[in-house]
């Protein structure tokens, strides 16, 4: 028999079990998104203010592309799982689920969306 004590249990877990896996996916997320969103800026800043074959043109280097598909997925996986802790802290019951089930959609339709855009352009 194993004896555990309440404290080593509970250790690393949170009230729901994934307490610190989400923060660090949260810590992680955004230490990535200060990374490349900068450069992300740069590039795409380059390319506005042109006609549209210089635009689709400049979009279509793999590079960009694959940098801009990077901002999408991170960005939006980073903003559902921040906009899920906010409405867990402040909603509660069914509007609690209703709220993260749309944030949920929004956030993959959105990316899907992105990265369908990206692809027919860079392809």
């Amino acid at each position: 028999m194993r004896y555990l004590t309440a404290r080593k249990r509970a250790e690393g877990m949170g009230a729901s079990g994934t307490g610190t896996e989400h923060f660090w996916y949260m810590k992680v997320s955004g230490v990535g998104l200060a990374l490349i969103v900068p450069v992300f800026l740069v590039a795409f800043g380059r390319a506005l203010g042109g006609d549209r074959a210089e635009v689709l043109d400049r979009l279509s280097h793999p590079f960009i592309a694959i940098l801009t598909a990077l901002v999408l997925f991170v960005g939006l996986r980073h903003f559902a799982a921040g906009a899920q802790t906010m409405i867990e802290d402040y909603s509660h019951g069914g509007t609690r689920r209703a709220l993260i089930i749309l944030v949920t959609i929004l956030s993959y339709g959105t990316m899907a969306t992105g990265l369908f855009a990206i692809a027919k352009i860079a392809l």
